[in-house]
């Protein structure tokens, strides 16, 4: 296999996507009520965490593709927090995750290890400068770290929490066959040689 690494890094931008789609697929059965009600978490309510993960996504994909389209930093890097929660509607929410999340997997498939170890830079007060496999590294333990939350708090509604650790494993993939189906992927999409 070529590239094993951002090849990798490509599965892993594959299961991000999957354990957004179940995340808020799950979140769309809340009641407008029910998403909006205030809960114990980092973060008062769904809403507010599933918003978060979107514009820290928004955030760090920015950096990232400029940098790999050659293009200087984002000169204002916190036009993507303007708003704390941009979506109070979860399917509109869902939607823009979608994207998000295949804007993530395009980003990743155009990768090769070589393109790792490149510096990304993003303004902020103090500039940050990492490299693209730590960014990226950083990004994917960021959703998991609040998809957490949400799964946590939708244990106290009356829908229960998805199923999100089970991906990787061959003898499963009639358990994630539906959710690739609406996808539109398949195992060879994921596994298959680049």
């Amino acid at each position: 296999m070529n590239n094993p690494l951002a090849h990798y890094l490509t599965s892993q931008a594959y299961n991000n996507a999957w354990a957004n789609h179940r995340l808020l697929k799950a979140c769309g059965q809340l009641t407008q009520a029910e998403f909006q009600a205030t809960r114990v978490s980092f973060f008062p309510t769904i809403q507010f965490t599933l918003n978060h993960i979107l514009t820290c996504d928004w955030f760090y994909l920015d950096a990232l593709e400029r940098e790999l389209r050659g293009e200087a930093p984002h000169a204002d890097c916190y036009v993507f927090f303007e708003q704390d929660e941009p979506f109070s509607d979860c399917a509109a929410l869902h939607a823009a995750q979608r994207a998000s999340d295949l804007r993530l997997i395009a980003h990743c498939r155009s990768l090769c290890d070589a393109d790792l170890a490149r510096p990304v830079t993003i303004l902020r007060d103090t500039p940050q400068v990492d490299t693209r496999q730590r960014l990226l590294a950083h990004l994917f333990q960021h959703q998991i770290h609040h998809r957490g939350q949400v799964h946590a708090m939708l244990a106290g509604t009356r829908i229960a929490p998805p199923q999100l650790d089970e991906f990787y494993c061959a003898g499963e993939a009639d358990e994630r066959a539906q959710d690739f189906l609406e996808l539109g992927w398949t195992e060879d999409d994921i596994w298959g040689q680049r």
